[in-house]
């Protein structure tokens, strides 16, 4: 694995034209600005930044933390790579959601492969319902430590049926980046550039890869806070960039917010690499990753928020995970 890239992205020096200094700006409001200095107690929380309506209200850093710095975003990278399947549909590039995922990774298939793997399609990827058992949790360290992390993926034996359970695993995230790379021919870096780069701000700073060259689907992944925002926003904005221009497709963020399925950990629903849970009443849409890295679209409230953290600890165990959630609550009361 390429850890040194990671380690460095903080360093990346930054174009003038993306740097923003650790302030409110002049429209945020006195309640917003007491949750915000409230949220500096957050041990682990390193920047917050909330937009509504398309108008930025606050980009706060705490403990060093900074909006315009790269960091390591961990799995709340599955909702872009989920955007970008999307996308891949709609160019043509891949057939749609019920499109069977064996004959793409055909060559990475066991020698004698359960007849289930033919029957997996790339929404069962996108919505952890592959059946397949989970290399993520305690299975992680393993499946990352295998010479060939596509291969060992599609070697799990299966634990339910496909479209069964949610079995929350970032195998099968990567085997998503692992179809986008076979069927474009590009990777899926590559991709992220030019289909996410019209909007403004939007930069993958650095992006692990495995021995294979695959970029790493759902974790690993560098941003700016402040990009992570940008490409929120245009969720929330059904897919358009701040020029007006159709970026993603509106009709693919519906599905990836539709409720498909939902954790046995926390009980929250889960789409196509999005969770969604109410927050303040509303219906909120959320991509989550270790340690407590956020992002959130909650449309009736034109609200888009972004919250990074330490990537020390897991957020889930910890409560910090909790702890987000309830300020995104009180973000979300400050702004009624």
């Amino acid at each position: 694995m390429h850890r040194r890239s990671l380690l460095a992205a903080p360093l990346l020096l930054l174009t003038p034209r993306l740097a923003l200094a650790q302030a409110d700006l002049p429209s945020q409001p006195p309640a917003l600005t007491a949750v915000l200095d409230r949220a500096g107690e957050l041990a682990p929380l390193r920047t917050v930044l909330v937009s509504r309506d398309g108008e930025r209200l606050a980009a706060r850093g705490y403990a060093g933390g900074r909006v315009d710095r790269p960091t390591n975003i961990k799995s709340a990278s599955k909702s872009i790579l989920a955007i970008l399947a999307g996308i891949a549909i709609d160019k043509g590039v891949l057939e749609g959601a019920e499109q069977k995922i064996a004959p793409l990774l055909k060559a990475d298939l066991p020698a004698d492969p359960d007849p289930r793997l033919s029957e997996i399609t790339l929404g069962n990827l996108l919505s952890m319902q592959a059946g397949l058992e989970r290399t993520s949790g305690t299975f992680y360290g393993a499946w990352i430590a295998s010479p060939n992390w596509v291969r060992s993926a599609l070697a799990r034996p299966f634990v339910d049926e496909p479209g069964g359970q949610m079995l929350y695993s970032t195998g099968s995230s990567h085997l998503v980046s692992a179809i986008l790379t076979r069927a474009s021919g590009r990777s899926t870096l590559a991709l992220a550039r030019d289909w996410l780069g019209s909007i403004e701000g939007f930069e993958i700073a650095d992006w692990e890869r495995d021995k294979q060259g695959i970029y790493f689907g759902g974790n690993q992944m560098a941003m700016r806070p402040t990009s992570l925002l940008a490409f929120t926003e245009t969720c929330r904005s059904g897919g358009r960039n701040r020029a007006g221009e159709q970026v993603i497709p509106p009709d693919w963020i519906a599905q990836c917010w539709q409720v498909r399925t939902a954790s046995r950990f926390t009980g929250d629903a889960y789409g196509y690499g999005w969770f969604t849970r109410p927050i303040d009443g509303a219906r909120a849409h959320y991509g989550w990753g270790y340690g407590g890295q956020m992002l959130y679209v909650v449309p009736e409230r034109g609200v888009s928020l972004v919250m990074t953290s330490t990537t020390h600890a897991p957020s889930g165990r910890t409560g910090h995970r909790d702890a987000v959630h309830a300020l995104a609550g009180e973000i979300l009361a400050a702004l009624r």
